[in-house]
């Protein structure tokens, strides 16, 4: 397998595990149900991001086209340049970490995109996929579906704590997809494995272009 086809391989895999977890808990669970998979610290638990990673949020429904055209011309870019790399014969792990990425935010962008199109709202009920009185949501409006919530520490400060003494807290509160996922893991590989590699690779293309 050429390192070309194992990028795109790497791609429609993420891509079609990551909607088919979506479009199942889309149509499975209502919007906050979950289910626990194992004890209290792993647990699916059904929430729609209608911002960036992690639930962040910004600038109302103008600043949501802006994220999802931002998103859509960012994948463009990234793949371009996973073909440029490619080309120059880059290591196998910085390809599939590059693949990662450009998989995870097309993962995201396809529910902003589309998402609102395509299914009911989920409040109070489980969502109805292509119903016939329209969608949620209008094109480019949709909200990315998480799912993964992983309550590692649930406790209570003590008492004589300086900070939030006596008030509960949980570590980690995040809930994400495995879009996110796929874009953590793949920016983790490259700073830990690939990081000297990739500046050695931009020193090259810099001295090329004088």
């Amino acid at each position: 397998m050429s390192k070309k086809q194992l990028a795109f391989t790497v791609i429609a895999l993420i891509l079609i595990i990551d909607q088919i977890l979506k479009i199942w808990i889309k149509t499975s669970f209502m919007l906050g149900q979950e289910m626990k998979i194992i004890g209290d610290w792993f647990i699916l638990h059904f929430v729609e991001n209608r911002g960036m990673a992690f639930g962040f949020e910004f600038a109302g429904r103008f600043g949501k086209v802006f994220l999802t055209l931002f998103r859509l011309v960012a994948a463009g870019g990234i793949m371009w340049y996973l073909l440029k790399l490619i080309k120059r014969g880059i290591p196998t792990g910085l390809v599939i970490s590059i693949a990662l990425i450009f998989a995870g935010a097309v993962g995201n962008v396809i529910d902003s995109a589309f998402y609102g199109l395509i299914f009911t709202d989920s409040y109070g009920r489980v969502a109805e996929f292509m119903p016939q009185g329209g969608g949620y949501e209008t094109l480019l409006h949709g909200s990315v579906v998480d799912m993964f919530y992983f309550p590692l520490i649930n406790g209570t400060w003590p008492e004589w704590s300086p900070i939030n003494a006596g008030e509960h807290f949980i570590f980690f509160r995040p809930v994400f997809n495995l879009a996110d996922s796929a874009i953590t893991v793949g920016i983790s590989i490259i700073l830990i494995f690939y990081r000297s590699v990739f500046n050695e690779i931009e020193t090259e293309m810099k001295q090329e272009k004088k």
